[in-house]
């Protein structure tokens, strides 16, 4: 009965680093995958190897098939749309996981 009550959250994610590398993911959990990232807890991951451990854009989802689906949507558009995708909730290019971790997720 409680799992039924919970609501669920997936996220889907762009990242970026100091340069123009930009990398699209989806999570049941923002913060520790975010964490992840910039920790590199993969040292082998695409991210780990270009320093992309930026927050630059998120969007929540209650469906885990909506969230997947919109991943791939992104994942799909030229580098342009994705900027303008990043610059509607975040013209600034700012990390918005700034302040997340004082602590470990």
């Amino acid at each position: 009965m409680e799992e039924a009550m919970r609501v669920h959250r997936y996220f889907v994610y762009i990242l970026g680093n100091r340069g123009k590398m930009l990398y699209v993911g989806v999570t049941n959990n923002i913060r520790r995958r975010v964490w992840e990232h910039k920790t590199k807890r993969n040292p082998k991951s695409f991210t780990a190897r270009y320093d992309i451990d930026r927050l630059l854009y998120f969007e929540e989802f209650r469906y885990v098939l909506d969230a997947i689906a919109r991943e791939k949507e992104i994942k799909g558009w030229r580098r342009e749309k994705k900027i303008r995708l990043i610059e509607r909730m975040n013209h600034r290019w700012r990390d918005l996981s700034e302040g997340w971790f004082a602590s470990s997720p």
